[in-house]
């Protein structure tokens, strides 16, 4: 049968990306490390220190998962080709629609599973610090500083990563004017890296009585959470620390303390805020936490001339800076600036279906010459 003919010669085609596939995976290393985490974890002491021995359960669930889809997306392979071979002999066409709808869940699967292999970088596997600050436009711009603060928390929910809002500065009269908040899951920073940058949205507004487009930017600064002690020495006359009460959710005692610190360092100009945790005293750590994170980033962008990898070129949030454009008047479309991906979609981009960019950024980076 011509259609199974077809099947089974795009899917032959698979077969030296499979053992790539697995090459890159380093499954072998990763067999040996899951038997050293299982016996490690028969240890009758393996929960004495609750913080590694998490650390290391969720170590050893990501590696199981590798293996497992590994493994999946082999006996997927191997299985078509088994049940093309019979149903060709068999002259059967009532096995074609099967064989079509396993073919596209193996080349959906192989191609998570190939994005995974691409974030190797030093810090990918670290959660994220997202910091959103709205650009010109007053409460346009508010309004869409909230409405992509809900995308990426839709995304989250969506891919099972909880989320930690260190604080929010609400709008005059709508919206937000700035939010910075952490996503925590496996490669959160390697994921959400490609959403640094400048945000456009061109829509009708609902602020503005004349009906009129408008344009609107907001800024995303994307950071990993580095949790272990840096070497970076701040000064203390290099910075400044104010406190003051917390905005937005979060019950009585949030609003009756001034718990919220600001740490400015002046140096650099770099601004950290953090409002979430209970006390002023884990504020202020969890700022200085961030502060150092995002100084030891910067020294070693300068040194490294990384400044894509880790942080990006710093621009201004305005016109012709902008890394996507989000489209709701007069059509609908979502665009990529920098590898072209459009979904014409919005509405679904806008409720956390920002996949298609993500991937689209890491396939770009990975061909992109270096320079």
């Amino acid at each position: 049968m011509l259609e199974l003919d077809n099947i089974k010669q795009e899917l032959g085609g698979y077969a030296d990306p499979l053992k790539e596939l697995h090459d890159s995976l380093d499954l072998t290393a990763k067999e040996n490390r899951i038997d050293e985490l299982n016996h490690l974890m028969e240890e009758p002491d393996f929960w004495s220190d609750p913080e590694k021995s998490t650390k290391q359960s969720r170590e050893l669930g990501s590696l199981k998962d590798d293996v497992s889809t590994f493994q999946k997306l082999k006996s997927q392979y191997d299985d078509m080709l088994s049940l093309i071979d019979m149903a060709n002999e068999e002259n059967d066409e009532s096995l074609v629609p099967d064989i079509k709808e396993e073919f596209a869940s193996f080349k959906e699967d192989f191609e998570r599973i190939r994005i995974k292999t691409l974030l190797s970088g030093e810090y990918d596997n670290c959660n994220a610090i997202l910091s959103l600050n709205a650009g010109a436009g007053g409460t346009e711009s508010c309004d869409w500083c909230s409405m992509l603060f809900r995308m990426y928390t839709r995304w989250a929910e969506r891919h099972g990563f909880s989320m930690e809002v260190l604080s929010v500065l609400d709008g005059d009269e709508a919206g937000i004017k700035s939010a910075d908040f952490q996503i925590n899951g496996e490669n959160a920073f390697g994921l959400l890296k490609s959403e640094k940058g400048v945000h456009r949205l061109v829509r009708i507004s609902p602020f503005n009585a004349q009906g009129k487009r408008q344009t609107s930017f907001v800024s995303l600064d994307v950071m990993p959470d580095i949790e272990e002690d840096l070497n970076v020495e701040i000064k203390d006359e290099d910075i400044r620390i104010d406190t003051y009460r917390s905005s937005g959710a979060g019950g009585q005692h949030i609003n009756k303390t001034s718990s919220a610190i600001r740490i400015t360092h002046f140096p650099t100009g770099i601004v950290v805020t953090c409002q979430n945790e209970r006390s002023q005293l884990q504020n202020k750590n969890k700022a200085m936490q961030i502060l150092k994170a995002r100084l030891y980033m910067l020294a070693k962008e300068n040194n490294a001339d990384k400044l894509s990898d880790i942080r990006g070129e710093i621009k201004n949030i305005a016109w012709g800076s902008q890394i996507r454009s989000y489209f709701l008047q007069p059509y609908q479309l979502v665009k990529d600036l920098r590898t072209n991906v459009e979904v014409p979609q919005a509405d679904s981009v806008l409720d956390g279906n920002i996949d298609p960019f993500i991937n689209g950024y890491l396939k770009w980076i990975a061909v992109r010459p270096e320079g």
